[in-house]
């Protein structure tokens, strides 16, 4: 059953390609399936891809080759929980590996604009906690790129 909810993603003519990815890279994460332009359309040509069902990590998502009007920005981002540094590596290692660009504080873009958070866990678990491990957590992640799970931890203590 279509969930009642979707995300619907925005791609020029490579949603295919990028749900291919997403599925391969996160766990709960698939094409289920891929749509074909019954005509013409403005950005494509009848039999074209036009829709793309996909997961990732459960969330249902639907990419849309619409053409070039839209690029995505940061306004909307993934943000993925991770458990320690190796999946935090794991997951910022094969986007910005696979053409994406680094960011700030944990952010990167994959090779279609995408935003992604690669967030760990104790870093939520510090900001949730408020105070001075809060702030010494964030002030701690301002200076990073990519998170470091031990530099975050050794603030959170102190």
């Amino acid at each position: 059953m279509k969930p009642k909810n979707t995300i619907c993603l925005w791609f020029n003519k490579d949603a295919q390609d990028a749900a291919r990815f997403y599925a391969a890279t996160f766990p709960d994460s698939k094409v289920t399936a891929v749509h074909e332009a019954p005509s013409d359309f403005p950005s494509g040509k009848k039999g074209d891809v036009l829709t793309v069902d996909f997961t990732v990590l459960g969330i249902p998502c639907l990419g849309l080759n619409g053409g070039p009007a839209f690029r995505h920005t940061e306004a909307f981002s993934f943000q993925i929980a991770t458990e320690n540094q190796e999946e935090t590596d794991r997951y910022w290692n094969a986007i910005v590996g696979n053409g994406g660009t680094e960011s700030a504080c944990g952010w990167c873009k994959d090779r279609w604009g995408l935003s992604w958070q690669i967030t760990p866990r104790t870093l939520t678990e510090a900001l949730a906690a408020g105070g001075g491990e809060a702030k010494r957590a964030f002030e701690a992640m301002m200076t990073m790129t990519k998170i470091d799970v031990a530099a975050i931890d050794a603030a959170r203590r102190g």
